[in-house]
């Protein structure tokens, strides 16, 4: 299965490409250079691998949630990759690729993902292990931290990812959180063994059918008064 996944939803900005199990990957903290920096890095992993979007099976993206920018340049990308290959596309949970990069780089079992969401809230999933998947618990939200603390106080230990932690310690004040400092944003190498299974199950889809995931329909900044 040769596939190509990027992801643009944080300040962080990926791309992965896994070619005859052959893989190569960018990886770059860069905010608001996304729509700068992605075509350079899947051009330099596409050439690193001496291939052609042409000699790929599937496209897949980090859907989000994240910032609403930068899911949408992921977005956008990723459709103008697949209309001009016919390439089908699945769409990756940032929230669950953190959880992935912490069971392959710690072997953690039980992760909640929490990622900044701005004004007092974060974007909010629990995951364990299945088949060698981080998979969903519940559903993924963005709420309060404080919310998100009394949902972990009734829970085991587990470890915790991604910047949310860090912007509110009350998340994982009152409960057993091994916070991974070291994992804060989504990167697209651990989107790779996401998006094969969600293919394998036969999710991949075609382009005009997907979607990306806000969890909020709120802006992010507030409008100039008058103009609400």
């Amino acid at each position: 299965m040769n596939i190509l996944i990027i992801d643009t939803a944080t300040e962080a900005c990926s791309v992965a490409l896994e070619v005859s199990e052959q893989v190569f990957s960018r990886f770059e903290v860069c905010p608001q250079q996304h729509s700068q920096r992605i075509l350079p890095m899947i051009d330099e992993v596409l050439k690193e691998a001496k291939v052609t979007l042409q000699d790929l099976d599937y496209l897949a993206f980090g859907r989000g949630p994240g910032s609403f920018t930068g899911v949408r340049i992921a977005t956008g990308v990723l459709q103008g990759l697949a209309l001009g290959t016919g390439h089908k596309v699945v769409g990756i949970s940032t929230l669950a690729a953190m959880a992935q990069q912490a069971y392959t780089q710690h072997q953690t079992v039980q992760v909640t993902a929490a990622i900044d969401a701005r004004m007092s809230e974060v974007y909010f999933g629990q995951y364990h292990l299945e088949n060698n998947v981080m998979t969903l618990v519940g559903v993924e939200q963005v709420l309060p931290p404080e919310q998100g603390a009394e949902i972990l106080k009734h829970n085991a230990e587990v470890a915790g990812v991604g910047t949310g932690w860090q912007a509110y310690p009350q998340l994982g004040a009152a409960a057993k959180v091994n916070v991974l400092a070291d994992i804060l944003y989504p990167n697209a190498l651990y989107m790779l063994p996401l998006a094969k299974s969600l293919i394998t199950s036969g999710f991949a889809t075609e382009v005009e059918d997907i979607e990306p995931v806000y969890l909020r329909d709120k802006v992010t900044w507030k409008k100039l008064p008058g103009r609400e």
